[in-house]
């Protein structure tokens, strides 16, 4: 909170920030700028910061949750804008004036090291010319938003919004999951040339933001700018690799026996979302409410402080989780940190991956909870490599209990849905690397500015990564895959996180395999550290490593293989309906 000895008066909630205009705004960060920083007031400055920016940030993320629970309404489209493209980019401005006042003061608080070298970063990186440009992506990305988050599908007659065919992907009927594919592909192929137009503006601006911090392109940029100290782009390449030699034969396995359980003759994209280990689709749940109760009592055999935790988030209104017309796609946990709240946004239709949608987001939503106790903001939130390996690592970890009385499903059910996550884990991997793999080659090529070499480069890399499916005559609909992974567009290169998180996050499970009680232990300690120690570092807290060679990825890959066939040991043997 505020030191009064600082003599600022700050405004008293982040509703009060939301009213204020940006001049107003501004006026705190220049009171901080004028203060005279020695031994006494480092630390009251520190913490006076600290709050101002949480201030800002909950501020901004309660207008960014509205606009994407409700992407049709003008007035929350305009009110996230006015903070992500016009006040945001500006306090990101006085942050680097701030940081550069720290760390020109030689007061260096002790436990800040981690911190200090992001801010000396974003002190380097800082062009005074590429904030209006971040300002006008952001201003892209919110178009993106309301582009998808409006689409809708025609179905038996009516309109509905894209989740919502997630049970028909995955009926017995082939027929039906062709049409509903179909269905779902349709409105990237109508928006094909609008979104290659969106996308051609925000490449032009990334690579401009890159030449004028002097980098020869945004790949170069971006990696400081995620304050990645402990692995470089090179790494990603030798994980690129990696998963092609350990991963792409284990899924190409996997589409081996998917084929052989359905009884086809080679496998079409449609072929992919159900579960060929059952007849009919597992449906967990029906309504929000069941969805919230079974992931409440999963959540409290791994760790009661978890389900206390959840029970926060439910009393207190911070969980959007059905599918409806108007949201913006996907699934998010974000950090109203004042109130140190997570909010946990998805789109459930009532398939199981909404429920390892939520344990994915309670992972976040844990780590959001326990970091608060760290007294600054920039100690409580890591990296996307940490935040990710809390998420991935809960998935794992909470997977026992999905057996009822607890969970949602009968014993051999949550067998048939273990063995279907452990394989999504290894095809995930494979698709990681397809996503990081072809924005290294939009940012370096030298090509990624023209749209049609971008959909061939996509082929392409989906070819190295994802082959073993059928997509003759669909060529067109594999190219438009990119288009709605909205990583591509709104967080570029935010993807391989996910790749070094599920590495982390097997081999946290692997620990639980071994001593349960240990895991969890090892687990909740390294949420607790937030953002205080290098990444390597969090990582060895909770019992990981950071993982890129092929050595190391292979046993991974063997554990998952190895548990999988075990549990597959117990089903029966049951060919899902071909047509």
């Amino acid at each position: 909170m505020v030191d009064r000895r600082l003599l600022l008066d700050l405004p008293r909630s982040s509703d009060e920030v939301g009213a204020l205009a940006w001049e107003a705004i501004r006026k705190f960060y220049e009171d901080l700028a004028s203060v005279e920083l020695g031994t006494e007031t480092i630390e009251p400055w520190l913490a006076t910061w600290s709050h101002l920016d949480a201030l800002v940030s909950e501020a901004a993320s309660s207008a960014m949750i509205a606009y994407t629970c409700d992407t049709e309404d003008a007035e929350k489209e305009a009110a996230h804008l006015r903070f992500s493209a016009e006040i945001l980019p500006k306090v990101e401005e006085h942050g680097v004036r701030l940081a550069r006042k720290l760390v020109e003061s030689d007061l260096h608080p002790p436990g800040f090291e981690t911190v200090l070298a992001k801010f000396r970063t974003a002190i380097d990186l800082f062009r005074e010319e590429n904030v209006p440009l971040f300002s006008q992506l952001e201003e892209l990305g919110a178009t993106y938003q309301r582009i998808t988050g409006s689409m809708t599908a025609e179905w038996e007659g009516k309109k509905i919004p894209l989740p919502q065919l997630a049970p028909h992907l995955q009926s017995s009927d082939r027929v039906v999951r062709k049409n509903a594919f179909l269905a779902s592909v349709v409105p990237f192929l109508e928006a094909k040339d609008e979104l290659t137009d969106l996308f051609d503006s925000m490449y032009a601006r990334r690579q401009r933001i890159a030449s004028n911090a002097g980098f020869a392109n945004f790949r170069d940029y971006v990696f400081p700018a995620k304050f990645r100290f402990d692995y470089s782009p090179d790494d990603c390449l030798r994980f690129h690799d990696a998963v092609e030699q350990t991963v792409v034969p284990a899924v190409a396995r996997q589409l081996r026996e998917r084929q052989s359980r359905l009884g086809l003759d080679h496998l079409r994209p449609w072929d992919l979302a159900l579960n060929p280990y059952q007849v009919e689709a597992l449906r967990p749940f029906s309504e929000a409410a069941e969805l919230i109760e079974g992931a409440s009592r999963v959540f409290g055999r791994v760790d009661p402080q978890f389900a206390d935790d959840f029970h926060v988030m439910r009393d207190e209104g911070l969980l959007d989780l059905e599918s409806r017309r108007g949201k913006a796609p996907g699934g998010y946990c974000d950090t109203l940190q004042v109130r140190g709240r997570p909010f946990i946004f998805m789109n459930a239709a009532g398939v199981m991956n909404d429920v390892m949608t939520l344990l994915h987001e309670g992972g976040h939503a844990f780590h959001a909870f326990a970091s608060h106790k760290q007294p600054l903001i920039w100690q409580r939130h890591p990296g996307a490599e940490s935040a990710e390996l809390a998420s991935m690592s809960m998935e794992l970890l909470a997977s026992p209990y999905l057996v009822k009385p607890d969970g949602y499903l009968d014993e051999m059910d949550a067998r048939r849905a273990m063995v279907d996550r452990l394989e999504d884990v290894l095809s995930s991997l494979a698709h990681i690397a397809s996503v990081d793999a072809f924005q290294h080659w939009i940012y370096t090529s030298g090509e990624g500015a023209e749209g049609s070499a971008r959909d061939d480069a996509w082929l392409r890399v989906r070819a190295r990564f994802v082959p073993g499916v059928d997509w003759s005559g669909l060529e067109r609909e594999r190219a438009s895959r990119w288009y709605r992974q909205l990583h591509i567009f709104l967080y570029p290169f935010y993807y391989i996180e996910y790749g070094i998180a599920q590495l982390g996050a097997l081999q946290v499970w692997r620990n639980s395999l071994r001593d349960p009680i240990s895991a969890v232990r090892a687990y909740r300690n390294f949420l607790d550290l937030g953002a205080t120690l290098p990444l390597p570092e969090l990582y060895r807290a909770a019992g990981a490593g950071l993982v890129f060679d092929a050595g190391q990825m292979g046993d991974l890959v063997a554990l998952v293989e190895e548990q999988a066939a075990t549990l597959r040991e117990g089903l029966p043997p049951r060919k899902v309906a071909s047509d």
